[in-house]
């Protein structure tokens, strides 16, 4: 009875140990296919961006004014439209501005967003995995790019 049982306890281990393995070159792909689609949208788009070392894309409209030292726990209001790459708007504050925690936000945002101060324009074309990754949220379905319009109205 214990060897089966230990068979059993090695099977599932080695299972969890493979589905490690794997999840890493599956995320790697999916990144590498998410900024060359990026790349690929913003020059059909023709839309001048430059590119964070982490991966996210942006194109500062405004940069704003001030000499906010962003940390997670920041407050920052922001009026913003956040799309899928096909261009299906999933989120819109619609002209009223969200408050919120720079660290409650997507990793992507809490990239973006430090690169502009109070009053700036920002559009962040953020790779799924500083989105929400394999597992999607709500109408974002799993894997997607996101591509975001926010003005920061206020910094606290």
């Amino acid at each position: 009875m214990k060897i089966k049982y230990l068979i059993v306890l090695v099977a599932l281990t080695a299972s969890f140990a493979a589905c490690k393995k794997g999840k890493p070159l599956d995320v790697e792909a999916q990144f590498k296919a998410d900024t060359t689609a990026i790349r690929s949208y913003v020059t059909a788009n023709n839309i001048s961006v430059k590119k964070t070392s982490t991966g996210i894309f942006y194109q500062v409209i405004a940069p704003g004014s001030g000499s906010v030292n962003y940390s997670k726990s920041t407050q920052i209001s922001a009026d913003y439209q956040g799309k899928i790459m096909d261009g299906s708007v999933f989120d819109d504050s619609k002209g009223t501005p969200v408050t919120f925690p720079l660290g409650g936000v997507i990793e992507g945002w809490q990239i973006g967003i430090p690169l502009i101060q109070k009053g700036g324009k920002i559009r962040l074309f953020i790779p799924s995995f500083y989105g929400y990754g394999a597992s999607g949220s709500g109408p974002i379905p799993p894997n997607s790019i996101l591509d975001f319009n926010i003005t920061l109205v206020n910094v606290q």
